[in-house]
């Protein structure tokens, strides 16, 4: 009887689940990890380098984050088709949000579209949910710097810290404990990567591991500020990394 729920995508389960949704979920859980850290001076996010490929032309940008508008930059986990579809979508409402009001869209109202448009897709047959989540670090004079997140259900949460992806557990327990409402933005680069390097059992990292993006306000202009390899080698040099828990 349950694999006649599995394939329908809008028919509740007897546990009173969305088993599709449930799959898309998984799906995000089971991708390459990445997170976010909200600090008083800007937003970072963090992610790990998806290597398909030596072969590969370098990208700007890298694999995993992206850039919205001058406000606003994201990070994905998942599929990464599902994720450049909400990519697009989420740039058509900055664009139309700054052409008919003439100012910058706030965040939180960019994540709602979003949103709304991934809870669609949990509602009708003709279609499938999406398989990625995205985290977005933001700034806007009403709320200062957010990061937010959504998730194939159509869900939309706000965080001071949060992992995605495969064993984001140890990443989001360690930063429990680390996290700090006053961090720095300093203070809170290394602790991103600590959260990395626990996420992925790492005590050896490389620059060429990782893509970090900073997102930050200065002289009253925001500017999001991606990390090169030096920056990255510098900043794992002066960042103690534990060893990993044995057990």
């Amino acid at each position: 009887m349950s694999r006649v729920y599995d394939t329908k995508t809008t028919s509740f389960n007897s546990e009173g689940l969305l088993p599709q949704v449930e799959y898309a979920f998984q799906s995000v859980g089971k991708a390459t990890p990445t997170l976010g850290v909200l600090t008083k001076q800007g937003v970072i996010l963090a992610a790990k380098k998806l290597m398909l490929s030596k072969l590969l032309a370098p990208d700007k940008w890298g694999d995993k984050l992206y850039k919205i508008d001058e406000h606003v930059v994201c990070s994905v986990c998942g599929m990464a088709a599902d994720a450049l579809v909400l990519i697009d979508v989420a740039r058509k409402v900055a664009q139309h949000h700054s052409y008919t009001f003439g100012e910058p869209v706030p965040l939180e109202r960019l994540v709602q579209e979003i949103s709304t448009s991934l809870h669609y897709h949990t509602q009708y047959g003709s279609t499938r949910p999406f398989g990625a989540s995205i985290l977005f670090a933001g700034y806007d004079k009403v709320k200062g710097y957010q990061l937010q997140c959504t998730d194939p259900g159509g869900n939309y949460t706000a965080w001071k810290a949060h992992v995605l992806g495969a064993n984001n557990a140890n990443g989001t327990s360690f930063l429990k404990e680390e996290y700090k409402d006053d961090i720095s933005l300093e203070e809170g680069l290394q602790l991103a990567l600590k959260a990395m390097c626990k996420t992925l059992d790492s005590t050896h990292p490389k620059p060429e591991d990782f893509e970090f993006v900073v997102l930050k306000k200065e002289d009253d202009e925001v500017k999001i500020v991606m990390l090169t390899p030096k920056d990255l080698q510098g900043l794992i040099d002066k960042t103690t990394i534990a060893p990993a828990d044995k057990s």
